[in-house]
């Protein structure tokens, strides 16, 4: 099972926002992820962003005229988005709670045209646990309501750890190296670094939401090939060629290889 505990502490020192923001890599992720979004989402859409941190994405979506709720599990994180509200109030944003994603009983049936899960799926260990957050994301949805959910595939996760091991050791070993290999779990042996990992297959991701009322819309990566080459992509000083780059890895991203391979994907479903 999820230690819960665990997640909130990391994410208690963790800055969401700079990653979405500041880092070349988070840039990426948070471009391609607009543009999917702006492809998907139905016009002034009433919008869950569960796992939403202090609303990266929020802000913007309600900007451009959505309705939104944001929910997350760490009161720090909604603290934040309380802080950025009083200062830059947006009527558009209807509410900022801290919500366990396996408990949307505050919720009503089919209160949403759209749920964005771009957090829980990054964590919940047990199956159990995956199937029952998104009888409630289902739950909440009305029907022909969209789900997006982001996940980081198995390989990508699992990969990653090799490089946790080589500039973090004491937060890996050769047991849960091996377990995470076999079974897309991650457990951290530090109280430092990324906590409570879980990397799912494409597979099992599109069973999990076809299991419980989904059908699958869209699957694709959201750092395409892109993926570890972000900074020297943006520092390109040939406009035409880094805009090609780019264009080109958005191109490919729905590539069943890259998927599995170039960090974080995203899955988008429609309620039955």
């Amino acid at each position: 099972m999820t230690d819960f505990d665990k997640i909130r502490s990391y994410y208690s020192m963790f800055n969401e926002n700079s990653r979405l923001s500041a880092d070349p890599s988070g840039q990426l992720e948070f471009m391609m992820t607009m543009k999917k979004l702006h492809r998907f989402l139905q016009p002034s859409s009433a919008i869950l962003d569960l796992g939403g941190a202090s609303g990266a994405y929020t802000f913007p979506l309600a900007k451009e005229g959505h309705t939104l709720y944001l929910a997350d599990l760490s009161p720090a994180l909604i603290q934040q988005a309380k802080d950025k509200l009083a200062v830059n109030p947006t009527p558009n944003i209807r509410s900022c709670d801290v919500v366990n994603a396996l408990d949307l009983s505050r919720y009503p049936d089919g209160m949403f045209d759209a749920v964005l899960l771009f957090g829980p799926l990054y964590h919940l260990l047990a199956e159990e646990e995956r199937q029952q957050c998104v009888r409630e994301v289902h739950r909440v949805l009305r029907p022909g309501g969209q789900v997006f959910a982001a996940f980081i595939p198995k390989l990508s996760g699992a990969i990653a750890i090799v490089d946790r091991a080589c500039f973090a050791p004491h937060q890996v070993n050769n047991e849960n190296l091996h377990h995470v290999f076999r079974t897309g779990q991650f457990i951290n042996n530090a109280s430092t670094g990324f906590q409570e990992g879980y990397y799912p297959t494409s597979e099992e991701i599109v069973s999990l939401f076809g299991t419980n009322g989904f059908e699958k819309m869209h699957l694709s990566s959201i750092r395409g090939f892109a993926y570890e080459k972000e900074e020297a992509i943006f520092s390109l000083q040939d406009e035409a060629v880094r805009s090609e780059i780019l264009a080109l890895a958005e191109d490919t991203s729905e590539d069943p290889s890259i998927i599995e391979t170039c960090g974080h994907a995203l899955y988008i479903g429609r309620k039955s």
